[in-house]
């Protein structure tokens, strides 16, 4: 008999965002986002050490013994939903999600209290647009050195440990001063993707690719679409706000019926959106049909937040088409997250699979 998910949030995950929330609007806000998107620098340390040292958020898919907090994968969708909402240039999803669940199928324990802990930040060698159950590319294995190139890696150049997969099958920690670090032209400049350039880098093997990198992409995934809610729901709670205010015809904007359907149609889609985005995150946290639950998410979660990034582009008129107005970076982010960790055809062809229904 299957237990029905729990798509509630708890009075314990509430105040989790409220204080992330109110974390990020005194270190995280839009015009700050934007200049450093313009940088060299694009990765916000200091938000990221608040959010680490201060909170200890990066461990909360990390046991207590290990130095983290033993929370769920609940928790750390609550993070993502507020970091998606404010386009947060931090490593979380790629370090905090990703690589941790990777170590956590490896049994590395002291790289995982490293992490928990904020002292180092890992990452993943797998291209950002692999799906859960996409083939990856590997380094070759030489006598005890690591030779190859990846591209598409998410957050690699402020990684401080690089796990890598092998062609002998083994994942491997790297060190990143052991590596080079190229910038890739990415359409999301809050999480810019780089090539990663093996020449003869040692590496010590942590335990198998195969079930550390299927586990450690499909959280991503799943939890990726509480990021995408989160982008979505600032879309609409923006563009709502914006049209109350703006008058044309010495009327409210958001008063004309066209506007109002457009909203009501999206609203409902948002809000279909945070169920198939807190029953992926509960599934992970209770393994219940986690990967059903997953591709579910996905399927739907890409289309709806990119549409409602582009209402807010459109609705708010001339000045959403600026650079100035923080819409581009939603935007961007949107498009970028449809294709993180397989696209939404790709996790309908597996919905299909997953419940033995024939696809086109």
């Amino acid at each position: 008999m299957s237990t029905q998910p729990d798509l509630l949030y708890t009075e314990e995950e509430e105040a989790l965002r409220a204080a992330v929330r109110d974390l990020l609007a005194d270190h995280c806000d839009a015009a700050g986002v934007l200049a450093r998107a313009e940088s060299d620098e694009p990765h916000d340390r200091e938000t990221w050490k608040a959010l680490t040292d201060g909170m200890g958020l990066a461990g909360l898919l990390v046991p207590e013994a290990l130095g983290g907090q033993g929370a769920t994968h609940r928790e750390a969708a609550v993070v993502l939903e507020e970091l998606g909402r404010a386009v947060a240039p931090v490593p979380y999803l790629t370090s905090a999600v990703t690589a941790t669940e990777a170590l956590l199928a490896c049994g590395a324990d002291d790289l995982l209290t490293e992490l928990a802990a904020g002292r180092r930040i890992g990452a993943l060698a797998v291209a950002l647009h692999l799906a859960p159950g996409g083939a990856w590319k590997t380094v070759r294995a030489e006598n005890g050195t690591l030779r190859g190139e990846l591209t598409g890696i998410a957050d690699a150049a402020v990684a401080d440990v690089l796990l890598v997969p092998a062609d002998d099958g083994g994942l491997y920690a790297v060190d990143a001063d052991a590596v080079t670090v190229t910038p890739q032209v990415s359409l999301d400049l809050t999480r810019p993707l780089a090539t990663v350039t093996l020449e003869g880098a040692s590496g010590r093997r942590l335990g198998d690719a195969e079930p550390a990198v299927r586990r450690a992409l499909r959280s991503a995934a799943g939890l990726l679409a509480s990021e995408q809610f989160g982008v979505a729901e600032w879309a609409l709670t923006e563009t709502v706000r914006y049209l109350k205010e703006r008058k044309q015809f010495n009327r409210p904007v958001g008063g004309f019926q066209a506007l109002k359907h457009r909203l009501a149609q999206l609203w409902l889609e948002v809000v279909n959106l945070r169920a198939a985005a807190r029953n992926a995150a509960d599934a992970l946290a209770t393994g219940a049909e986690a990967d059903l639950a997953v591709a579910v998410a996905q399927a739907y979660a890409a289309p709806v937040a990119v549409r409602a990034a582009e209402e807010a582009l459109q609705l708010h008129g001339g000045i959403g088409m600026t650079w100035e107005h923080p819409a581009h970076l939603y935007l961007k982010r949107a498009k970028a997250d449809s294709i993180a960790y397989g696209t939404a055809g790709a996790h309908r062809q597996a919905v299909g699979e997953l419940v033995a229904l024939p696809t086109p």
